[in-house]
């Protein structure tokens, strides 16, 4: 009777536990997405605190558009932290002004719509018309350039490159390396539990407390104190309004077509250990993995509520949901106290101040770990459709999207390609680019077949 008991812990997602328990399940998913959702507001001179609030409230946004039926948290998404920065041009840790995160927000709010249609669609006629426009070979490679076009900044905030004191290079390596070893090490030594899913924070915090000795044991100057308790205690987030600018719309608009096979991929995960856990409760399946158009549409609602008060695009949180799986608690009432909890914090300056005093070499170290993540996802993509890459039709679309994005990325002012007396952002170049071209070749293949 014990050994059942043991196995029938967890809770559904329409399952509530005790008051006591909720807020300490709600509290460790607050752990899990905080490091990662503050680092795209470092990286992309949002606001922290703004960041922390959207985050909290595009979640409560997104589980009452889904009806409570998707247990899901909403965190800052790395997909889009290329082109923002390619609008706000954000140096690491310093906010940028109103007026460029307001031109963001716009741009954030229109790749909302993206996905929402996208959402719409799919529910109509049913996601496989949506492979045929958007098919692995195409967001696969958009996805491994989106992570390899962050390289340049990882690289140069792990060695202190852009910084102004040339004299604390040796150090930035080191706490960069440092904060890179001890995450992979984590992946390695915790495999299982909650432990697994704290590996960024686990490095984050060692290389934080290495930048410490360096700065007391041998004077580097790497961590800023004096701003920690500046300011009221409690204050609201820094909100701003949307600057239409359609150059943010093309820059960061397309970038919602490459994250749909991440949602699908999270959709699916949650299906299959929801039901895993109803199966051992003698509870009836929860039908998840039929509810993508509905996720879609919750996650261009969250897009669009999180850039209105101004905070970063979002996405579905592996992180989060991995914690689901470990614990087997998929209790939508546990997030949505996680989102309530994260909107109080927002309002408590100290947290904030104390976030900014994160060196950068320490979010160099993490970043080159998570970046590259993103560009390994494309090619996970490609992996898991089966892409022949044997294929010459395949291979030329690849080669096209790759080149155009990191070339165009790399080659050009702000990654934006001269074309004509237009500057065009190049990983969404390569993304449109990308679609048109597979669109084409595919007719000419079809032409070619008939006529033979």
């Amino acid at each position: 009777m014990n050994k059942l008991k043991e196995v029938l812990v967890g809770y559904l997602p329409d399952e509530r536990p005790s008051l006591g328990k909720l807020v300490l399940f709600s509290l460790q998913h607050i752990m899990v997405m905080f490091p990662a959702t503050v680092l795209v507001a470092l990286l992309t001179g949002f606001h922290i605190s703004t960041t922390i609030f959207a985050s909290g409230f595009a979640t409560l946004c997104f589980i009452l558009v889904t009806k409570g039926k998707i247990p899901l948290y909403y965190g800052s998404s790395f997909s889009y932290i290329a082109a923002i920065v390619g609008i706000t041009g954000a140096e690491f840790g310093v906010p940028a002004s109103d007026a460029l995160i307001g031109q963001a927000q716009f741009g954030i709010i229109m790749s909302g719509l993206v996905s929402i249609a996208a959402g719409f669609l799919i529910d109509k006629f049913g996601a496989n018309k949506i492979e045929k426009v958007l098919p692995p070979v195409v967001t696969g490679p958009i996805a491994m350039i989106i992570g390899l076009s962050l390289a340049g900044s990882a690289m140069q905030q792990a060695s202190g490159f852009s910084g102004s004191n040339p004299s604390d290079l040796g150090g930035y390596w080191a706490v960069a390396l440092i904060t890179l070893i001890s995450i992979l090490l984590s992946t390695v030594i915790f495999k299982k539990g909650v432990l697994s899913q704290l590996p960024i924070l686990f490095g984050i915090l060692i290389g934080y407390v290495f930048a410490m000795i360096l700065d007391f044991g041998f004077g580097y100057n790497l961590l800023q104190f004096q701003d920690l308790f500046s300011g009221a205690v409690i204050s609201a987030p820094h909100f701003t309004l949307p600057v239409p600018s359609w150059t943010a719309v093309i820059a960061i608009m397309p970038i919602a077509l490459a994250t749909i096979p991440e949602s699908t991929a999270h959709l699916y995960q949650l299906d299959l250990y929801v039901n895993k856990l109803a199966d051992q409760k003698g509870k009836p399946h929860y039908d998840i993995e039929n509810r993508l158009g509905q996720n879609l549409i919750g996650d261009g609602v969250g897009d669009m509520v999180s850039a209105l008060i101004g905070g970063p695009a979002g996405t579905n949180y592996g992180e989060n949901i991995s914690t689901m799986a470990i614990t087997k608690n998929f209790s939508v009432f546990v997030l949505i106290g996680a989102a309530i909890i994260t909107m109080v914090l927002a309002f408590i300056s100290p947290i904030a101040n104390l976030l900014y005093t994160i060196p950068a070499p320490v979010i160099g170290g993490a970043s080159i770990y998570l970046f590259g993540v993103i560009g390994a996802q494309g090619i996970a993509i490609l992996i898991e459709k089966k892409v022949d890459m044997f294929n010459s039709k395949n291979l030329g679309i690849i080669a096209v999207i790759l080149i155009i994005g990191l070339g165009g990325h790399y080659a050009f002012p702000n990654g934006n390609i001269p074309f004509l007396n237009l500057e065009l952002p190049a990983i969404a170049t390569a993304a449109i680019v990308g679609i048109v071209l597979h669109l084409v070749l595919n007719l000419a293949e079809r032409f070619s077949t008939k006529s033979e």
